[in-house]
């Protein structure tokens, strides 16, 4: 039986969203990052089209924070986690060549042992038995941040995060194209190189380049000429180019820094639901210009953008703290 994983444009019939814990994860901006993780649940919820939104927190008492900030609509699941970032832990689901569903559930190190956090480590399978769906257990760590895919077995990912010693130093190339065929329905890998400067997932592709159609790649073009990722992005591009893939451009945010060091700030992570394509911003001149260049790609769908600056103060945005799960 082959599987394959469809791509986020797709229709879903839930999103998993995680709900912040630990305000240690997010210094001086908990509260924030709470607030901003509820809007993106309740736009996905107010958007509609059958797209239920399941929003993950840790125990009760966070419950009950979590229902003073979102619509009476949005579930809440209590389940144990440390961080929010289900789009890592959470499983991944598939669908199977008789049309019915599955899910694959990857060993997890805290991207590479840098952020171990109690109940990350088996979240996702915890998650995938409150589903009732058949599951594989995958004995090798991987993050659903690490790739993205267009839906007809083409992917895109990093070398930064895929090849790095510090995930699976046993895989190469070959294997983890094996294993990723074997699990997820990879038929193509376009390999690109570095993710974003100081981003602390190892370069996830989340952040630097999506698919927007079949064989079309967003990928930012650098703002400015102090852009940090001015030569990820064009590096990006000529690999995706050499691999026959149409790119798209998207702007960037430019330089954006906290305490004077420059932080991955992205449009990239954003969130296709059912009805709305949810969109990272940061109070920067290039934000609108940011929903006009997907707005082509989406029609149907409403673009909107949302602040993110205190959710990505703790390592990431709306794409990374959600995982949906496709519609029969």
């Amino acid at each position: 039986m082959t599987f394959r994983m469809p791509a986020e444009w797709a229709p879903h019939d839930w999103v998993w969203i995680g709900f912040p814990t630990n305000p240690a994860e997010w210094p001086s901006s908990f509260e924030g990052a709470r607030s901003q993780i509820a809007a993106f649940a309740n736009a996905v919820h107010a958007s509609g089209r059958g797209e239920e939104v399941r929003l993950v927190v840790a125990n009760e008492h966070d419950a009950d924070a979590a229902r003073g900030l979102v619509d009476p609509g949005v579930r809440i699941v209590v389940q144990k986690l440390g961080d929010v970032w289900l789009r890592d832990t959470a499983p991944i689901a598939v669908l199977n060549d008789s049309g019915s569903r599955a899910l694959a559930d990857f060993g997890f190190n805290g991207w590479g042992g840098k952020y171990r956090m109690p109940g990350d480590e088996d979240v996702g399978a915890r998650l995938a038995a409150t589903t009732g769906l058949p599951t594989t257990t995958q004995h090798w760590v991987f993050e659903g941040g690490a790739v993205d895919t267009d839906g007809t077995g083409l992917f895109v990912t990093t070398e930064q995060c895929l090849l790095n010693p510090n995930r699976n130093p046993d895989l190469d190339r070959g294997k983890i194209e094996t294993l990723l065929a074997g699990s997820l329905g990879l038929s193509d890998m376009l390999w690109l190189g570095d993710g974003l400067l100081n981003d602390h997932t190892d370069g996830h592709v989340d952040n630097l380049a999506r698919f927007v159609a079949p064989g079309v790649l967003m990928i930012p073009e650098p703002d400015g000429d102090d852009d940090p990722n001015a030569v990820i992005y064009a590096d990006a591009r000529t690999r995706a180019k050499t691999h026959g893939v149409e790119v798209a451009p998207m702007p960037s945010p430019g330089r954006v820094e906290v305490d004077g060091e420059a932080i991955p700030a992205s449009y990239m992570n954003f969130y296709i639901g059912n009805a709305a394509v949810i969109v990272p911003v940061y109070g920067r001149p290039n934000d609108d210009a940011a929903l006009d260049a997907l707005r082509p790609f989406f029609p149907g769908r409403e673009l909107v953008g949302l602040r993110s600056d205190a959710i990505l103060s703790g390592g990431g945005s709306f794409h990374c703290c959600s995982q949906q799960m496709p519609s029969l």
